[in-house]
């Protein structure tokens, strides 16, 4: 125990991070989540070998493809269960989240107080990752592990079980999705500045929070009758009228510059894991359909789940970007999409991913 006379006191700097006990809650989200599929011990260890191996493979062709990513060393995978994810998730989003400056939501409570809302917190995001926990079945998190890398996860039980649903080649589907999160890898390794802008857009956001809840609460009840008037016409949206009826003008801002960036890089890899399939994953057309149905499944309470968490609207995201991608890959050949990549002013607004061509007149990247 440190001396008193050694304790510093009250800083004078603003808190920072979100007031969330991450340990608790990976501990909570692996309490809750059941531990997958019942696998033999070789098949077992046939499944994390196929995927450690698929993710240097797939790299490779993604390289090929995309141009990018040259001279890069090609990295290894970790190939883990759900609550090693749950671990490795909120380990990621306590450092995307950290730096950003929030002292309106700490409060100025006492120092029990504080702590009661972090557990709490803790409690909430350890229930919504028990959720995703069970469906992710890969991830690139750019501030996950101890340099700037990051690190790329491979949920072994996940794939196995998302396989088995699909009733598709485990050997091909592993292929498939390494070649996603491969993708996502090297956004952000081959593109220097991605990493910092995107923590720097969430800190922003972050920081245009409320400082207190009333702000909230005041839109709550427009924002819903708004949501209900407004639900037909987010059919063909991205999903997040709600969330953007939720924000400050600041906030809304930011949430647009961050839905872009998203949504731009969730659709190239969903364009680049197809584009690559058909010359190493000959069953990729029927993979892509049947997975494509199965996110849309699931009953009443699932969907709605998913909807709250965000997860229906990252659906539509893959989607308005790989249709992004292609149409730009079209006009103006891959090196000509590259240009996206050059720095922040080169990257589509939302309104730009749903009209490539506004884009391509904007940035007038050369056609290959």
């Amino acid at each position: 125990m440190p001396y008193l006379t050694d304790d510093p006191g009250p800083s004078d700097q603003p808190p920072t991070g979100l007031p969330v006990d991450w340990s608790l809650a990976a501990r909570t989200a692996a309490r809750l989540m059941s531990s997958g599929p019942a696998v033999g011990p070789v098949e077992a260890r046939r499944a994390v070998g196929m995927l450690r191996a698929d993710a240097a493979t797939a790299e490779g062709h993604v390289r090929e493809l995309t141009g990018m990513g040259a001279g890069l060393p090609v990295l290894p995978a970790d190939v883990v269960d759900r609550p090693a994810w749950a671990a490795a998730a909120t380990s990621g989003l306590a450092a995307l989240t950290g730096r950003a400056t929030l002292p309106g939501l700490h409060g100025s409570g006492s120092a029990t107080a504080r702590a009661l809302t972090a557990k709490t917190a803790g409690l909430q995001a350890g229930a919504m990752l028990s959720y995703l926990g069970s469906r992710v079945l890969g991830q690139y998190d750019p501030f996950g592990g101890d340099d700037a890398q990051g690190r790329l996860l491979l949920v072994a039980p996940n794939i196995v079980a998302a396989q088995r649903a699909l009733d598709v080649s485990l050997g091909e589907f592993s292929l498939w999705v390494c070649l996603h999160e491969a993708t996502h890898r090297l956004q952000f390794t081959a593109v220097p500045w991605l990493r910092s802008y995107f923590a720097d857009q969430v800190a922003e956001f972050l920081g245009a929070s409320e400082t207190s809840a009333t702000g909230l609460l005041e839109r709550l009840p427009a924002a819903f009758a708004s949501a209900r008037g407004g639900a037909r016409d987010q059919e063909h949206g991205d999903g997040l009228g709600l969330l953007e009826l939720l924000q400050t003008p600041e906030q809304r801002a930011v949430l647009d510059r961050l839905l872009a960036l998203s949504t731009l890089l969730e659709g190239h890899a969903d364009h680049v894991m197809d584009a690559v399939g058909p010359a190493v994953v000959p069953s990729v057309e029927t993979i892509r359909t049947r997975f494509t149905d199965r996110r849309r499944g699931g009953g009443m309470f699932d969907r709605l789940l998913r909807a709250l968490l965000g997860v229906e609207a990252k659906m539509r995201q893959y989607a308005v970007g790989a249709a992004f991608t292609r149409h730009t890959v079209d006009a103006v050949g891959m090196a000509g999409f590259n240009t996206v990549w050059t720095s922040p002013e080169t990257l589509p607004t939302r309104a730009e991913l749903s009209d490539p061509a506004r884009w391509v007149t904007r940035v007038a990247p050369a056609r290959a």
